[in-house]
């Protein structure tokens, strides 16, 4: 690391996931140990940086914290100084304090600030980085949704979560003769709901990127009956839309961003409506943020390892404004801008998507 870089600082935002602390460790440690600069963790994302929040990240602060949940930082996904709240509970009007995260920024003489999160958190990060900070980002949500990588850290981990909850439900499914949807997390994209509903051996999985329709699903469920399947399986995204409907919204906290919608209720709309139109017995539960917490996966866990080094040595070279992403086997850098670009959506013509199919998996669409 040039002599010049003397003090980076690190935050966390957006919601939490199973292999943040594993970044914040590989990070802090690589920095100390190979690079002896300081660490300062920034406390609740933004808001830290807006409210003067931080703490010096020493070694022995990361020594036990790979197999950690949640984050020691803390974390909000409501504190976007492009378009902050200082009055949450009296509903004030959004400021622009930006300004004040850059002053904030250069008081604490830092010289780059690692930004882990998803595609809200790096949008943020892109906006301070084209203000002139230097950024370097980290890719993390159990969605899965962002540009330019294939798997971000935290995914894996929900992945199994979500799956074996799906293996508990089926004794129950089968021991009722039930049908039992498994409403699932995701926000736009169906990653989550794909994966784990393949390996849970979901028998219906619907997801946002292939409409479907009634008749559809209510036949794979007739069909398994009249072959002595006397339940099923339905896993479905959250932001998967009923046919000829609008998103099922639980409830939209202050004005209509995207991150201030909270998506919540499909679950429920689709069990109705197969009960209604089969006459088995529907039952739906929502694993909301279970999915979320506990320990993360080897699988993220090296992940998140990893990313936490390159993106220490992007700071090195003093590439600003990228962040690793896995790409096959490889780490490599891209661009922020390019990674928040749109929401990365699961294609149609995806390798798992035709393997289910072959197997059995309807999609709600035939």
């Amino acid at each position: 690391m040039p002599k010049r870089i003397k003090r980076i600082g690190i935050l966390t935002g957006g919601g939490d996931c199973p292999g943040i602390n594993a970044v914040i460790r590989s990070v802090t440690k690589t920095v100390i140990e190979k690079y002896g600069a300081k660490v300062l963790g920034i406390k609740d994302g933004f808001l830290g940086l807006i409210k003067e929040r931080w703490r010096e990240l020493s070694y022995e602060d990361v020594s036990s914290i790979l197999t950690l949940g949640g984050t020691i930082l803390g974390t909000s996904n409501r504190d976007d100084p492009f378009h902050w709240l200082p009055d949450k509970e009296h509903k004030s009007e959004p400021i622009d304090v930006s300004d004040t995260v850059i002053e904030n920024y250069k008081r604490l003489k830092l010289d780059a600030l690692v930004c882990i999160g998803g595609d809200g958190t790096l949008s943020i990060a892109n906006k301070l980085h084209k203000k002139g900070l230097n950024i370097v980002g980290v890719p993390k949500t159990i969605d899965n949704d962002l540009c330019e990588t294939d798997y971000t850290f935290g995914f894996n981990t929900a992945v199994n979560i979500v799956m074996e909850a799906i293996d508990r439900i089926h004794t129950t499914a089968s021991s009722h003769h039930r049908v039992m949807v498994v409403e699932t997390m995701g926000r736009y994209a169906g990653w989550l709901a794909l994966e784990a509903g393949v390996a849970g051996g979901g028998d219906i999985i619907l997801i946002p990127e292939i409409p479907f329709n009634w008749d559809s699903v209510c036949r794979k469920v007739k069909e398994r009956n009249r072959r002595g399947k006397r339940f099923s399986i339905v896993v479905v995204a959250e932001g998967t839309k009923p046919p000829g409907g609008e998103l099922v919204i639980k409830r939209i906290i202050g004005d209509k961003r995207p991150e201030n919608i909270r998506l919540g209720g499909i679950g429920s709309v689709v069990a109705e409506e197969i009960e209604n139109r089969t006459g088995v017995e529907t039952r739906y539960i929502v694993l909301g943020h279970l999915q979320r917490g506990g320990s993360p996966t080897a699988f993220d866990r090296l992940l998140a390892t990893r990313f936490g080094y390159v993106a220490a040595e992007m700071i090195a070279e003093g590439r600003f404004g990228y962040m690793p992403a896995l790409r096959g086997n490889k780490i490599k850098p891209v661009l922020i801008s390019r990674a928040v670009r749109k929401i990365r959506r699961v294609p149609k013509n995806y390798l798992l998507i035709e393997a289910a199919r072959s197997i059995g998996t309807s999609f709600g669409d035939d």
